[in-house]
């Protein structure tokens, strides 16, 4: 990807792993309730593979109310730290557009993370979410650059790929978490490059940044 000087990542089931905040998230979701965990296990994936992996989508299905997220409970993936740093170490500038409730700063901080990002913007300080635009574009403004000059990379089609595509960015999406079900429904969720792993990703940027391929 040349002519890149920016990459910016989702956070959730891209640099972080989910699947303990995720267990607690449904196991308080579900208290009280009659409604069996394999079963809502069962219909998460389904809307996932129908391509909503989204939180909301499996608690409209089932008529639940929301609990806390707890962040806590989530860790870094170990491929991530090495990673961010190779392409840091190659001349990027890294950022941050993300849904995450407030904190990050300091969460990032704990999980070896701080001082990697230049740029953050969350859902929490806006006050919109992904797949709204006006979270990509207000880190462009910050970042001073161009949306051919910046990439997304991010587990989900509809959240990362497609808005940050319809801005003119460069796309890759990583198969991690539930995002991994979901298939292209339509060209704005096609990514330019996918991987499985953060460890892939070094390979699509290059240590010299030309301007063309």
């Amino acid at each position: 990807m040349r002519g890149v000087k920016w990459i910016f990542f989702d956070v959730g089931s891209t640099l972080v792993d989910e699947t303990a905040a995720y267990r607690r998230w449904a196991a308080e979701v579900l208290a009280g309730t009659d409604i069996a965990p394999t079963a809502f296990e069962a219909q998460r994936r389904r809307l996932a593979e129908a391509g909503d992996p989204g939180d909301g989508a499996v608690l409209a299905h089932f008529g639940l109310s929301d609990v806390p997220w707890h962040p806590e409970e989530e860790v870094p993936f170990p491929d991530a730290v090495p990673a961010l740093s190779e392409l840091r170490q190659r001349g990027y500038s890294l950022g941050i557009i993300a849904n995450q409730v407030a904190g990050l700063a300091e969460r990032l901080a704990r999980r070896g993370m701080g001082g990697l990002f230049a740029v953050l913007v969350t859902s929490a300080e806006f006050g919109v979410k992904k797949p709204e635009a006006a979270l990509f574009e207000a880190a462009l403004r910050q970042a001073g650059c161009l949306p051919a000059e910046a990439a997304m990379v991010g587990d989900r089609l509809d959240n990362d790929i497609a808005p940050a595509k319809r801005l003119g960015m460069r796309t890759v999406r990583i198969l991690q978490g539930y995002g991994a079900l979901s298939r292209p429904r339509n060209g704005w969720e096609e990514p330019e490059e996918t991987v499985r792993t953060l460890a892939e990703l070094p390979g699509l940027f290059p240590e010299d940044k030309g301007e063309t391929e």
